[in-house]
C-alpha cells in the first residue's frame, strides 16, 4: 500500500502542509468531542510522537459515523487514512481526514488499554509490547546503538566477520555451553563417545559462548583487525536483572596492540557510540530521562566528555577493604568482584566508568596473557555505574607453551583447539581484544534496569518469553 511515513510529516512539515497524503498505523488513543472526533495514530516510524487524525462528524450521518467511523476508533485497530496535512500549533501537523479504511480490527480483550502497565506485565506479551512508548523507544535506541557500532568499526578499518554459532569448543573454559544434538533422549549407547559418535556432527557440539577464538584466528590469519557482532549463548543459572541465556556480543580483535592500547580503543569506542546516540536519538533519550532514569542525559554527556578511571585489581581490593562498608560478600585478594563491589567502585568511589586491570590469573580465562609476576594476567573489565561489567578485555597469550599449560590446568581437550593453537605456531603476533555485552550497553544508555526489557524475546533461566 502506497503511503507516507508519519515521521516524514514531522521531520519536514513545510513540505507536506496543504498536501494530500495517505498514512497507515495503529490507534493509540481516540476521543469524541462533538462535532469533532480525534484519533492518535502511530505507524512505528516515531517513538512517542503520534499523528492526530481530525474527523469532522458533520461529514457523516449518525448511522454512518456509528457503523463506519466508531469501529476505527477502537484502541489497537490498524487503519489507513487519507486526508490533507494541516499545520497545528499544538501538534506541529495533523491530518484532516477525508477517508479511512479498516486494515485490521482489534477486539475488546486487547491487553494494551489506556492505562499504566508495568514492565513485568509487558514481558508476558512480548509480541505486543513494542507498541508501548517505553519498549518502542528502547528498541529504537537499540537499533541506533547497533548502527553506531558498525559505523565505528568500519570507519576505523575493521573487517566484520561472521563466526559460527555451532562449535565444539568452550571459549571460556567454564563449561556453560548449551549442547546441541539430533539424538533422541533415550538411546542404547553405553558411553558419551559412542552417543556423540552417532550424532549429526559425529562429536559433541554446542552453541557458542563467544566468537573470540574464531575472531582471533581471523585476525591472526591475516585480516589484522576484525570485529564480530552476533548472538552468543550461556547456560549460566543466574536469574538476575543482568543475565540472559541468549545475548548479543560485540568482539573486536586487533593485532599488534597491547593491553594499554586496547583499553584506549575500548574507551574511544564507548564514547563514540554514546555521542552518536546523543546526536541522533534526542527524543528517545529525553523520554528515557523522564520515565526510566532521572539524570540520564547528564550522565551520558558526562561519560562522553570525561576520562574513564583506571585502577589495578590489587588497589581496588584495598579500596573495598578500607571503605568501612559492610559488604554481603567480603572481598579479599584472589576473589572475583561481585556486583556490590563494582557498584561501590563506580558509583561512590570513582563516580564514573572504571577499568579494573591485572586480575588474578586463576579467576580469568586461559587465553589471557600472563604477567611477569606469575600471579596476574593482562586483563581488564570496564565497569559502569548501575550496570557493572560491560566490557571484558585482555591482551592474549602468544606463548604456545604457556597457553597449552593454562589449557591443561583447566582439563581442556587440546585436540578441539588445534586450529587455535596453530595461530601461536605460525607467525604469531601480539594482539588484544574485548567482548562487549551489547544488551548491557543498551541498558546503560537507556536507563533500563532489567536486561529482559531491552530484548523483545529474552531467554532466561527457567523461562523463554
Amino acid at each position: 500500500m502506497k503511503h507516507t511515513d508519519i515521521s516524514l510529516l514531522f521531520r519536514e512539515p513545510e513540505k507536506y502542509i496543504g498536501q494530500e497524503v495517505t498514512v497507515c498505523g495503529w490507534v493509540r488513543t481516540s476521543a469524541e468531542v462533538k462535532p469533532m472526533a480525534f484519533i492518535q495514530l502511530n505507524d512505528g516510524s516515531t517513538s512517542t510522537t503520534n499523528l492526530q487524525l481530525t474527523i469532522h462528524q458533520e461529514k457523516y450521518s449518525p448511522e454512518d459515523f456509528k457503523n463506519n467511523i466508531k469501529p476505527l476508533m477502537i484502541l489497537g485497530t490498524a487503519l489507513s487514512a487519507r486526508g490533507t496535512v494541516c499545520a497545528s500549533e499544538r501538534n506541529i501537523v495533523e491530518l484532516e481526514v477525508d477517508e479511512m479504511t479498516l486494515l485490521g480490527p482489534c477486539p475488546g480483550d486487547y491487553p494494551l488499554q489506556k492505562k499504566k502497565t508495568s514492565l513485568e506485565f509487558l514481558r508476558t506479551i512480548p509480541h505486543l509490547r513494542t507498541r508501548t512508548n517505553t519498549m518502542k523507544t528502547v528498541m529504537m535506541v537499540r537499533s541506533r546503538v547497533a548502527y553506531a557500532i558498525h559505523t565505528y568499526f568500519t570507519e576505523h578499518g575493521y573487517f566484520y566477520v561472521h563466526t559460527p554459532i555451532i562449535t565444539n569448543s568452550d571459549c571460556e573454559g567454564a563449561g556453560e555451553m548449551f549442547r546441541i544434538t539430533t539424538q533422541p533422549w533415550s538411546t542404547p549407547h553405553k558411553t558419551e563417545k559412542e552417543y556423540y559418535g552417532e550424532d549429526f556432527f559425529g562429536e559433541k557440539a554446542g552453541l557458542s559462548v563467544s566468537c573470540q577464538l574464531e575472531g582471533e584466528m581471523a585476525a591472526l590469519g591475516g585480516l589484522g583487525r576484525i570485529y564480530t557482532f552476533g548472538p552468543t549463548f550461556r547456560a549460566e543459572k543466574s536469574d538476575t536483572n543482568r543475565h540472559v541465556a541468549e545475548f548479543w556480543h560485540v568482539e573486536p580483535e586487533v593485532c599488534f596492540v597491547d593491553i594499554h592500547e586496547i583499553i584506549e580503543i575500548g574507551e574511544e569506542f564507548i564514547k563514540y557510540v554514546i555521542r552518536d546516540v546523543l546526536e541522533h536519538c534526542g527524543e528517545q533519550l529525553a523520554f528515557c530521562d523522564r520515565f526510566l532514569e532521572k539524570g540520564l542525559l547528564d550522565k551520558l554527556r558526562h561519560v562522553s566528555e570525561s576520562d574513564f578511571a583506571k585502577v589495578d585489581y590489587t588497589e581496588a581490593v584495598e579500596i573495598l577493604q578500607k571503605s568501612g562498608r559492610k559488604f554481603e560478600y567480603p572481598v579479599s585478594w584472589g576473589d572475583d568482584l561481585q556486583s556490590e563491589h563494582e557498584r561501590f567502585l563506580t558509583e561512590e568511589y570513582f563516580k564514573r566508568p572504571l577499568f579494573v586491570v591485572n586480575y588474578p590469573k586463576e579467576i580469568k580465562s586461559f587465553y589471557m596473557k600472563q604477567n611477569p609476576d606469575g600471579k596476574t594476567v593482562a586483563a581488564t573489565d570496564l565497569l559502569v555505574p548501575g550496570i557493572g561489567e560491560i566490557i571484558g578485555c585482555s591482551e592474549r597469550e602468544t606463548d604456545y607453551d604457556k597457553l597449552v599449560a593454562a589449557m591443561e590446568a583447566r582439563h581442556m581437550p587440546l585436540e578441539s583447539y588445534r586450529y587455535y593453537l596453530d595461530t601461536r605456531k605460525y607467525g604469531t603476533v601480539q594482539h588484544s581484544g574485548f567482548g562487549l555485552g551489547f544488551d548491557r550497553l543498551v541498558m546503560y544508555i537507556t536507563g533500563v534496569s532489567n536486561i529482559r526489557d531491552v530484548l523483545q524475546f529474552p531467554r532466561t533461566y527457567k523461562h523463554i518469553y
